[in-house]
């Protein structure tokens, strides 16, 4: 049996493996699938994605199921609690920055999904290899500036790009990956 091609982080770690096979770069919707990975990309920022990865249902358990209705009424007790909490990242401006931009969802004027995927690359070149993976790109750049000007925080380009890649938004699979399609 052959062994199946990945980009190269991806077969590092099992919980790497299963993420590249089955999410990176998969077309998401949803409001409370979007908010997860924004807040997951969020938590990230500084980190390394696997301890992010690892924590994962541990945030999904401490911040409701990432339900922006829920994480939006979070009271300075429940950040407390989740500052004390050490199955997941303890950064307070980075549970602040959930919190607050749960209410942004909530008041938004088009569904979340809708408005990040309106940041979709109209053309999109697929890498040959990791080097050729932008951190950066016009798109996120754009999507960064517009979440900004909405009331988003702790969510730049290169968040916004790495945010793009996990929601499918882009597809930067390397073109010898089983999954570029």
């Amino acid at each position: 049996m052959t062994e199946k091609k990945r980009c190269a982080w991806g077969d590092s770690t099992p919980e790497y493996v299963k993420y590249h096979d089955e999410e990176w770069g998969v077309p998401l919707r949803g409001e409370t699938a979007m908010y997860e990975r924004m807040c997951l990309e969020s938590f990230q920022s500084g980190l390394s994605w696997i301890t992010i990865l690892r924590k994962r249902e541990n945030f999904r358990r401490a911040f409701a199921g990432f339900d922006p209705k829920l994480v939006a009424e979070f009271t300075e007790d429940d950040k407390a609690r989740l500052m004390a909490d050490a199955s997941i990242v303890r950064n307070r401006a980075k549970i602040d920055a959930a919190v607050r931009n749960a209410g942004t969802v909530l008041d938004l004027d088009t569904p979340l999904d809708e408005l990040l995927w309106s940041f979709a690359p109209k053309r999109h070149r697929r890498p040959r290899t990791m080097a050729d993976v932008p951190a950066v790109t016009d798109e996120s750049k754009a999507m960064a500036k517009e979440l900004k000007r909405r009331g988003f925080v702790f969510l730049g380009p290169t968040t916004c790009y790495a945010l793009m890649q996990a929601t499918g938004i882009v597809d930067d699979h390397i073109a010898a990956c089983w999954l570029a399609k």
